[in-house]
C-alpha cells in the first residue's frame, strides 16, 4: 500500500518497503506523481550538478569507424583514450535496428507490473547472474539515486534462454553479439598503442572475458536538480559501450577536474569509455573518467550499456610488455573480483575505487 501524496515517504521504511521490497523502484513513485521529491533521494549540494559547470563548447571526440585499420583513425582512438576516457563513435558494424531493438525492448521490461519484474529481484531471482534493482547500493547511500536497472550477466546461451526476462531476452542478446565486433576492433587498437600487437586467448580473456548488460530507467522525477540519475562514479570495466536514447543526460568529468561535458546523443552513435580495469592493464596510459547522469524532470529516459570485463578470476596488473619497458608501476596485481566487490560494497564515490589498485 503506498502513502498518500500528501505523505510522500516521510518514512524511510514505508520507502524501502514501496520501492525496493514490493519492487515498484522509482518508476512507481514517478508514476504517483509527487509533487515534491521524497527526502531519502535529496544528494548533498556538493553531489548535485550545477549547469554553470558545464562546458558547452567542450566535446568528447567523435571517431568514424567505417575505416578502423587506417593509422589515423586509429591513433585518434588511442588519443581520445589517454586524453578524454570518452569517446563517441560512428558508423560501426552494429545495426541501427539492433540498437533500436534493445531500446524498445528496454521499455517493455520496465512496463511489467511491479510483482513480475520483482521476481528478478536480489531477494527473488534465480540467480545472481539476473538481478533487477533500484539505484545502486541502497543500503550503503546515505542519498538514493534516481534510477530502476536490469542487470544481466552473460553466462551461456543456455542460461539465456532460461533465466533472462523473455521480453528482452532475444534483443539484450543480439545487441550483446553484435557488439562483439566492434569490442574486438577497439581493444585490438588500443593494444597497438601499448605496443601489443597480438592479443592472444590469455590476453582476451584478460581484457573481455566476461559482459554484462544493464538496462537501465530513468523516469521522470519531480525535483531533478535536487537528486542524481547515477552519481559521480567511473566503470570498474575494461571498456563500456553504451547505447544512449535521443535524450541524453551524461555527463563526463572535464580535464580541468572542476567542469563538466555533456555527451549529446547522436542517432546510430555508441558511447566508448575506458573503466579501471584497463587504466590498470595499460599502467595509467589509458585512464577511466569520472561520468554521472542527471535526472529528468519531463521524460522517461533509457541507456543500455555493456560492461565488457576481465573474468571474475583473473589477475589484473599493468601488462609484462609495460614492465618489460622499464615503465615504473603504477599499480599492483589484484584479483578482480575483489575490486569489482569493493566497488559495489558502497555508495559512488567519483574515482576512489581505483586506489584499491595503487602501489
Amino acid at each position: 500500500m503506498a502513502p498518500t501524496l500528501a505523505q510522500p515517504f516521510d518514512d524511510s521504511s514505508a520507502l524501502f518497503d514501496f520501492v525496493i521490497n514490493q519492487g515498484n523502484g522509482v518508476k512507481g513513485l514517478s508514476e504517483m506523481r509527487l509533487k515534491a521529491l521524497p527526502k531519502q533521494y535529496i544528494q548533498p549540494l556538493e553531489e548535485r550538478m550545477c549547469m554553470a559547470n558545464v562546458q558547452a563548447q567542450e566535446s568528447i571526440p567523435i571517431i568514424d569507424m567505417s575505416n578502423w585499420h587506417n593509422p589515423e583513425v586509429a591513433k585518434s582512438i588511442c588519443k581520445a583514450a589517454s586524453k578524454w576516457g570518452f569517446f563517441q563513435i560512428v558508423n560501426h558494424d552494429v545495426p541501427v535496428e539492433v540498437l533500436e531493438n534493445v531500446k524498445d525492448a528496454t521499455y517493455k521490461f520496465f512496463e511489467l507490473p511491479a510483482e513480475v519484474k520483482n521476481n528478478y529481484s536480489k531477494d527473488h531471482s534465480p540467480s545472481n547472474n539476473v538481478r533487477f534493482g533500484t539505484s545502486f547500493t541502497p543500503q550503503a547511500e546515505k542519498a538514493l539515486e534516481w534510477k530502476d536497472y536490469l542487470s544481466l550477466f552473460y553466462v551461456s546461451k543456455e542460461e539465456t534462454s532460461t533465466l533472462w526476462p523473455a521480453v528482452c531476452r532475444e534483443q539484450v542478446l543480439d545487441y550483446m553479439e553484435k557488439s562483439e565486433v566492434v569490442i574486438k576492433q577497439l581493444l585490438q587498437v588500443l593494444m597497438k598503442g601499448l605496443h601489443v600487437d597480438e592479443i592472444d586467448e590469455t590476453k582476451q580473456s584478460l581484457l573481455m572475458g566476461s559482459m554484462r548488460t544493464n538496462l537501465n530507467y530513468y523516469p521522470i522525477c519531480p525535483n531533478p536538480e535536487l537528486t542524481v540519475g547515477v552519481g559521480r562514479h567511473s566503470d570498474v570495466s575494461t571498456l563500456t559501450i553504451l547505447l544512449q536514447d535521443e535524450i541524453g543526460g551524461l555527463f563526463v568529468r572535464g580535464d580541468d577536474g572542476d567542469n563538466w561535458i555533456h555527451v549529446p546523443p547522436i542517432k546510430g552513435s555508441l558511447v566508448i569509455n575506458v573503466g579501471d580495469a584497463l587504466q590498470i592493464i595499460s599502467n595509467g596510459k589509458y585512464r577511466s573518467v569520472e561520468h554521472r547522469v542527471v535526472a529528468n524532470g519531463s521524460k522517461n529516459r533509457i541507456f543500455v550499456p555493456i560492461f565488457v570485463n576481465p573474468r571474475p578470476g583473473d589477475i589484473i596488473g599493468p601488462l609484462p610488455e609495460l614492465v618489460e619497458n622499464g615503465e615504473k608501476l603504477i599499480y599492483k596485481q589484484v584479483l578482480y573480483s575483489d575490486y569489482v566487490k569493493y566497488f559495489f560494497r558502497k555508495a559512488h564515490d567519483g574515482k576512489k575505487t581505483v586506489e584499491f589498485a595503487e602501489l
